[in-house]
């Protein structure tokens, strides 16, 4: 049997309805060009579908803070002083 016809078919309705959720939120309206929005927008278009069957998925992002050490001197560290 041949099954790429209907993953195919499944896998495009799927991101259509991910387009519809993301063109809801306004998502295209915006003229705000950034990676951060082409994240946002992708994001929903894929896990868009999620949302309309009630799972909710949501991203955690936990971010390292950055360190307190001094910044390092490179002309030194290369023995390159003047």
């Amino acid at each position: 049997m041949r099954y790429g016809g209907a993953v195919s078919a499944i896998v495009l309705v799927w991101l259509l309805i991910g387009v519809l959720a993301a063109w809801q939120r306004d998502y295209f309206q915006s003229g705000d060009t950034s990676c951060a929005t082409a994240g946002t927008i992708a994001l929903t278009v894929i896990a868009g579908p999620l949302n309309y069957a009630g799972v909710n998925p949501r991203v955690h992002c936990d971010l390292p803070q950055p360190s307190s050490m001094p910044a390092v001197d490179l002309e030194r560290l290369l023995g390159m002083e003047a």
